[in-house]
This record gives C-alpha cells, sequence and structure tokens, in this order.
C-alpha cells in the first residue's frame, strides 16, 4: 500500500486527498524545521509542555505558513484522551493559537463544515484520524491514544456525521496518520482486555512471552472504522513509526515523557 503522507518541506501532507480534492489542506507536522531547543528540538508545537512559549508560538506561526494558511485560523484544543469532539464553526478559529487557556476544553476531536477553519490536535505517539466529505465539505480530525481507541472516538466521528451530518458512512473518506507501531507500543492485560470491550472479533496485537502485548493500535483504528461502515477502500493508514523514526517525531514513550508535540491539521482554506 502507498504511504498517503508525503514529505513537503517539514510537513507530511496527505496527497492523495490534497490532488483530488480542491481548497483542501491536511497533514501532520514533523519536529523538522522549528526554532525549540533541547528536548523540544525543533518544531515543537505543544504549548502545554515545558518548552519556551514564546519558541512553540514562532512555530506555529512558521507552521501555519508552511500550510499556506495564518495562524488565526487553526484551533487547538485541550486533550484529556477521552472522547469528546466539537463541532467548530469559523466564530471559534484562532482557539488556544497563541494561549493554551484559551484552548477548546476537555476534547480531542473536531470537525467543521465551514471554510477558513483549520483543525488542529497534538500528538507524540497517538493515532492521528482524519475525516472528510467533499460534497458537504465536512473535515474533522480525532485523537486516538488506547484510551481514545477503546472509547471508540473514530467511531463517534463517524455517528455524528451519519446522525446529524445526513452523510452516509459510506461516502466518508477516513486516513490514519503516523503513529507508534505496534514494534514499539507494548501494553498490558488491561488495555487489551478493554479493547475487546469494542473490537471483540478482531486481534491487532500479538502476545509476549512475559503476558504483555505488542498492540497495532492503527489498525485497531482501521477496524474501528470498519466496524463503522467505512469501506475498507475509503481507509488509508500510515507506515510511519513515531518512535522509531526519531529524526522525523516526537516520542513519548521514546524520549521518557520528556518531548515536544507534532499536530495533525486539516481544513478547507476557501
Amino acid at each position: 500500500m502507498t504511504e498517503p503522507f508525503v514529505q513537503h518541506g517539514n510537513q507530511l501532507l496527505l496527497d492523495r486527498w490534497m490532488q483530488h480534492i480542491p481548497n483542501l489542506t491536511a497533514g501532520f507536522t514533523t519536529r523538522q524545521g522549528g526554532v525549540s531547543t533541547g528536548n523540544y528540538t525543533s518544531n515543537n508545537l505543544g504549548l502545554h509542555t515545558h518548552d519556551d512559549k514564546q519558541q512553540v508560538v514562532a512555530n506555529r506561526h512558521q507552521t501555519a505558513s508552511e500550510a499556506h494558511t495564518s495562524l488565526e485560523q487553526w484551533v487547538f484544543a485541550d486533550q484529556t484522551h477521552e472522547d469528546q469532539i466539537v463541532k467548530v464553526p469559523r466564530a471559534l478559529a484562532g482557539s488556544g493559537s497563541l494561549d493554551y487557556n484559551d484552548t477548546i476544553k476537555r476534547t480531542d476531536g473536531f470537525y467543521t463544515d465551514e471554510t477558513g477553519v483549520m483543525l488542529s490536535l497534538g500528538f507524540a505517539d497517538c493515532v492521528p484520524l482524519y475525516f472528510i466529505h467533499e460534497g458537504n465539505k465536512l473535515a474533522g480530525t480525532a485523537h486516538a491514544g488506547w484510551k481514545g481507541t477503546v472509547r471508540n472516538i473514530g467511531g463517534k466521528m463517524v455517528r455524528l456525521w451519519t446522525e446529524f451530518e445526513n452523510v452516509p458512512a459510506g461516502e466518508i473518506y477516513a486516513a490514519v496518520g503516523p503513529s507508534i507501531g505496534s514494534c514499539c507500543y507494548q501494553v498490558d492485560q488491561r488495555v487489551i482486555d478493554e479493547l475487546h470491550k469494542v473490537l471483540a472479533d478482531f486481534e491487532p496485537y500479538t502476545k509476549n512471552e512475559d503476558g504483555t502485548y505488542q498492540l497495532h493500535l492503527k489498525e485497531a483504528n482501521r477496524l474501528l472504522l470498519i466496524q463503522e461502515g467505512i469501506p475498507p477502500e475509503n481507509i488509508h493508514v500510515s507506515s510511519y513509526c513515531t518512535s522509531c523514526s526519531e529524526k522525523l517525531f516526537f516520542s513519548h514513550r521514546r524520549d521518557n515523557g520528556k518531548t515536544g508535540r507534532m499536530h495533525s491539521f486539516i481544513g478547507f482554506t476557501r
């Protein structure tokens, strides 16, 4: 399968979508091209980290410029590893862009049907999910760590669109972005037990001799999206592992929590 995220400068863009959908901007930032130093070298976009705030804001301005947008269009969240999804109107554009206190609270998913809004969420191993419906100009993104996955935040996005936006699940396209791979993601029985509650018929993991598991979090989310009615051919999955690719990505697990954040971004510019 062809990698759906293609590097352009310091960003990974969802080329497959952007080439065919007018005015769509969608992608994932890398750790490259910023001004931060130390554990946050160099393009840290996380205002809630212990990085210098002015450096993070400078990184954000540069990131927005590379995406041919302005930071005033971007919307950021106070993420809590839960499943709240907020529909974002243009009036909220700029929320959290310069100050963490102004983020949209307790939110791990965004979607919008308005142009000029760039939805963005932070990551350092968790799975970024992307959603698009070209006809209705709906765009969305969600943050799925293991807690968001077992809460099926991706499936919740699909249900919101089908129930409140009158979009059949079969017309939704989704992408599963760069995140930690099963090669680097070891979990215990508690996580697997929670996963079985929402994904009873599949085992996207392998068991280790010591009783732990190597969890394929991207595959778990792909299966959950199929379970919600998105056709498999409408789902694109990145092969990038954030833990393995140290030059491209921050990784919470690899760096023992002392690290920066990449961001998903998606929206219609006009």
